[in-house]
């Protein structure tokens, strides 16, 4: 049978740039994932992790013309956002060394023997220790950030677990280019550079996921997909984790003393959030519950205005476009359903953004399940709904009916910041919207994920299939486990829980911290 070919096409044009690659066949997949695993060993040391990781940013960097032209080519994301995707994967490869060289992501744990207790404690010594291969699912609307050099690859490397990355179809060169970089930054500072391998196909990503070998996954894509993939890493024989972020409407709650204070600013800002990146962001403002009355009415006139003067822009491929004309049309076809500034087709291959509204009662009366409830599920592009609402009451059954979230924001007044009772009116609606998602934003606008320490990329389900992060430092934890030594001799303990604390890492003894840390 002949192979199937991987083409490369430009979404403003529809035409192909060339052919890339060939869909793997299942013992192309068994080959990469075979050489990952015979690979691991030369990750074990923390000191080739980071060199590998600051190798890798530095070869990107280096290379930056080349990433950010052949991932402009075929997502037309446009080369200043690209550019600033590039700096961002950079930096956290860098950041990852950073965690590696620290040394804090092991948790070590050391409680002494204690004969006293009852009962009697033994010697007990906790680290943690890679799973293995690492399946990386790349994401369609981020070709470097989420996708072959992005958060899932770098912090799984940083762990100490290669990876076998499944390519996105919309940017098989760029996956390409950015495989090829990360193995030359391997090879140069003394790694096989089996320990990041690509394979592209739909089929190649269902082999990948049921491979023996392979110890976890990640994914950034939608519900449908990540879901697919989460039953079949759950049905295997010996089931893994599968750490997905699949879908998030990410709903905003703009406060009656808010929409008085600064609807023309809440507007305009909304229509910013909702049109960045042509909507296909995973944190875009979705769902937004704005009160009833004039000075809603000022948010959303100051929203349409907004929209009125964004530029039409091309979707990621073909087959998003479809779907976001289709979702748009068959929301705005609703009973009760207004589009002030419909979304629309621009030309045979772009779109015009736009917004829809709904009373807020349409959205809670009846089953959860009604026709209505398409407008509480994503709709990916630049297109966002206004549910205007009567009451608390009536926004808290909106909120009552979502399910699981990347984010949820409040847009509260200069006197709902300044502070009330815990148990006031502000701060519950904060505990309620907490319960909704991962990251929770006041006067702010989700899209935008910042690589920090402290950051939070995850929520309830659908948001994502666990409870971890994928963007900041803990992301590293979801590709280890922990491990703990009784009664061991020390000379054969892991050099982190050996006594004197020969590597100087940060470590707690008997519930006492320990360090300083040393540099590798």
């Amino acid at each position: 049978m002949a192979a199937t070919p991987v083409w490369s096409v430009d979404p403003r044009t529809g035409k192909r740039l060339g052919e890339v690659a060939a869909e793997a066949t299942p013992a192309e997949v068994d080959a990469a994932v075979t050489a990952a695993h015979a690979a691991r060993g030369a990750l074990a040391g923390r000191e080739a992790r980071v060199a590998f990781l600051r190798a890798a940013a530095d070869l990107l960097d280096a290379s930056a013309a080349e990433v950010t032209a052949a991932a402009d080519a075929e997502t037309a994301l446009g080369t200043p956002r690209l550019t600033g995707e590039l700096a961002r994967t950079t930096y956290q490869l860098r950041a990852f060394a950073e965690v590696v060289e620290d040394g804090g992501y092991l948790d070590v744990r050391i409680d002494r023997a204690d004969p006293s207790l009852v009962p009697p404690r033994p010697e007990l010594r906790r680290s943690k220790v890679p799973l293995g291969v690492v399946a990386v699912y790349a994401a369609s609307n981020f070709p470097l950030a989420f996708s072959v050099p992005g958060g899932d690859t770098a912090s799984a490397l940083a762990a100490g677990c290669p990876v076998v990355v499944k390519a996105h179809p919309d940017h098989p060169a760029t996956s390409e280019l950015c495989a090829a970089l990360l193995r030359r930054a391997a090879v140069s500072v003394g790694l096989p550079e089996a320990v990041v391998g690509l394979v592209h196909g739909f089929g190649a990503g269902l082999e990948l996921v049921r491979h023996p070998l392979v110890s976890a996954a990640g994914f950034t894509g939608s519900i449908r997909g990540g879901r697919a993939l989460f039953d079949a890493a759950a049905a295997r024989p010996v089931p893994i984790p599968f750490h997905g972020e699949l879908g998030s409407l990410n709903p905003v709650v703009v406060t009656p003393a808010a929409a008085a204070e600064r609807a023309e600013e809440i507007g305009a800002g909304l229509a910013g959030a909702a049109t960045l990146g042509m909507g296909q962001f995973c944190v875009k403002p979705g769902l937004v519950l704005v009160p009833e009355g004039p000075d809603g009415d000022r948010l959303a006139g100051a929203l349409a205005e907004g929209l009125a003067g964004a530029s039409p822009g091309v979707l990621l491929d073909a087959r998003m476009r479809e779907n976001f004309l289709s979702g748009a049309a068959e929301r705005a076809a609703l009973p009760g359903v207004a589009a002030p500034v419909a979304p629309a087709a621009d030309g045979p291959h772009g779109v015009a953004p736009g917004f829809l509204t709904v009373p807020a009662r349409r959205l809670v009366d009846g089953p959860a399940d009604g026709p209505h409830g398409l407008l509480l599920e994503e709709c990916f592009g630049p297109v966002t709904v206004l549910a205007r609402y009567a009451g608390p009451e009536e926004a808290g059954a909106v909120l009552d009916r979502l399910s699981g979230n990347l984010s949820a924001t409040l847009q509260l007044s200069a006197a709902e910041t300044a502070g009330e009772e815990p148990d006031g009116p502000t701060a519950a609606l904060l505990a309620r919207i907490t319960g909704l998602a991962g990251r929770i934003l006041v006067n702010g606008w989700p899209t935008g994920v910042a690589v920090a320490p402290a950051q939070h990329h995850g929520g309830p389900y659908p948001a994502a299939t666990s409870h971890s992060t994928s963007v900041g430092g803990t992301a590293i934890e979801r590709w280890l486990r922990p491990v703990v030594y009784q009664g061991v001799p020390d000379p054969l303990l892991p050099a982190e829980l050996r006594e004197g604390n020969p590597l100087g890492l940060p470590r707690r003894v008997d519930g006492v911290p320990e360090g300083p840390t040393a540099p590798l």
